[in-house]
């Protein structure tokens, strides 16, 4: 069990099990509440199905020995974002109700500071919970991104789309998948994103003044990306460099390995040889004791 410190898929699957069944709460209150339409059910449903797919399969391949405390914040994290996406996507039939979806996204900006604390504090810190945290951030820009270009315009969409444009070019460009060096300046950046586009969805200031704030948080994240692009573009070489120098090594030491196991089966083959000779020198011996 995970109590264990053993792997136990059964206790994991309950995990992303509940939580897909907390989504489906989530939706059908919302759907109670304002009654949403089917492209808001339909989205949710599919956020909620995806969610789960992906989650589980990740859990599958890391293997890890309990689920921990800060998966489970952002797993709640992610439950509010599906009700936001299913807003979202309502909004395109009906005006959404601005203060539930002002709500919910709030909720799911504070608790962002939240689940990184807990890893911390309980020393439950995994990559795959870095991932699964950086993936909710990440789809919920996208999803306010959406809501905030139907009246800014589409151009709003490249806030929510940059960062899915840098993990596609990285699949071109491998140095791109390089780890980045840890800067406050992008986590305040990242979070500025959020915040802005909350701000601009609730409709507080006038057009022109969320624009303008929209505007200052794209240019932000263009310089963000912009620096750390550099970076990794600067240091490309050196890091091509050591893994030549690694795959150098791992083909010398290979070498190395089969020249002792030839060295080894020719003293193998010399040995049989003289054990051969030494057997039939005592079978003529005996051949000629006989004959005498």
């Amino acid at each position: 069990m995970a109590l264990n410190n053993t792997y136990d898929a059964r206790l994991l699957a309950q995990e992303t099990t509940v939580g897909a069944g907390l989504q489906l709460l989530v939706l059908a209150l919302l759907g109670t509440a304002i009654g949403m339409g089917p492209a808001g059910w339909l989205t949710g449903l599919a956020f909620a199905l995806a969610t789960w797919a992906v989650l589980t399969r990740a859990l599958r391949r890391s293997r890890p020995r309990s689920f921990g405390p800060a998966n489970r914040v952002t797993l709640g994290r992610a439950i509010l974002v599906g009700g936001v996406t299913a807003l979202v996507a309502d909004s395109f039939e009906s005006s959404p109700p601005v203060s539930l979806l002002v709500g919910l996204t709030a909720v799911a900006l504070i608790l962002d500071g939240v689940d990184g604390k807990v890893a911390r504090h309980t020393g439950t810190s995994t990559a795959l919970g870095a991932r699964f945290d950086m993936e909710v951030d990440a789809f919920l820009i996208l999803v306010l991104s959406v809501y905030v270009s139907m009246s800014l315009g589409p151009w709003v969409l490249l806030i929510g789309t940059m960062r899915y444009a840098f993990v596609a070019a990285a699949r071109v460009l491998p140095w791109l998948n390089a780890a980045l060096p840890h800067s406050m300046a992008r986590k305040t950046v990242a979070a500025l994103q959020g915040i802005v586009l909350l701000v601009a969805g609730a409709g507080i200031m006038p057009l022109e003044g969320n624009a303008a704030a929209v505007l200052l948080a794209l240019a932000s994240l263009v310089w963000s990306f912009g620096r750390d692009i550099t970076w990794l573009y600067r240091h490309r070489h050196p890091v091509g460099e050591r893994e030549q120098a690694q795959e150098t090594e791992r083909v010398q030491e290979t070498e190395r390995v089969l020249e002792q196991e030839r060295v080894l089966e020719q003293e193998r083959v010399l040995e049989q040889e003289r054990v051969l000779e030494q057997e039939q020198q005592v079978r003529d011996g005996v051949r000629e004791l006989v004959e005498a």
